[in-house]
């Protein structure tokens, strides 16, 4: 079985707005490495819209959003050509080497666990509280940057239970930012 590992940047104050976290070029070769350390991602809508949105013209043109800085692209060309698979009832259809999700997300994310491969990613913060709801993350990966934000989105608000983790590796990232691999204890 491959697993299902969530990854995601947060603030010290559990802030996970993309918008609130400073890009550097450490965090993205981070990133861009646990993405080619999976088989394929798993977004749901809104994230998949928003990754979409912002990597693929990068990686097929070499010009991205004004924000967007040309040691980005390694990101981006990996993030381009990962098999993604999207969970959504309102989307008729997808591309961006992408496949619909529609069925019933436990069997269908079960089935995707029992490829062989390597692993699977997910991202977002809707779909990764549906699955932690499952017990379908076998890994979390919270990489905590050295800011206050102020605001939200948190993460895994409306939990119905806790989860126990443990602690598995720690690396710093750059700009002080530490990411922190957790298992769940089962």
């Amino acid at each position: 079985m491959r697993p299902l590992r969530y990854s995601i940047n947060i603030t010290l104050d559990g802030c996970c707005d993309h918008r609130a976290i400073p890009a550097d070029r450490d965090l993205h070769r981070h990133h861009a490495e646990n993405l080619a350390q999976a088989d394929a991602l798993l977004f749901g809508r809104v994230t998949y819209q928003m990754m979409e949105e912002a990597w693929r013209p990068f990686a097929q043109t070499g010009t991205g959003p004004d924000w967007t800085e040309s040691w980005m692209e390694p990101f981006a060309r990996t993030i381009n050509e990962a098999k993604k698979y999207v969970v959504s009832s309102t989307l008729d259809r997808v591309d961006w080497n992408a496949e619909l999700v529609r069925e019933d997300l436990g069997k269908a994310v079960q089935q995707l666990k029992r490829e062989s491969g390597k692993g699977l990613l997910v991202g977002g913060v809707t779909l990764p509280l549906a699955l932690a709801e499952l017990e379908l993350i076998d890994e979390y990966e919270f990489v905590v940057h050295p800011r206050l934000a102020g605001h939200g989105p948190t993460l895994f608000a409306g939990l119905s239970r806790s989860v126990d983790l443990k602690l598995v590796d720690r690396l710093e990232v750059g700009s002080g930012a530490v990411a922190m691999r957790y298992e769940p204890r089962r």
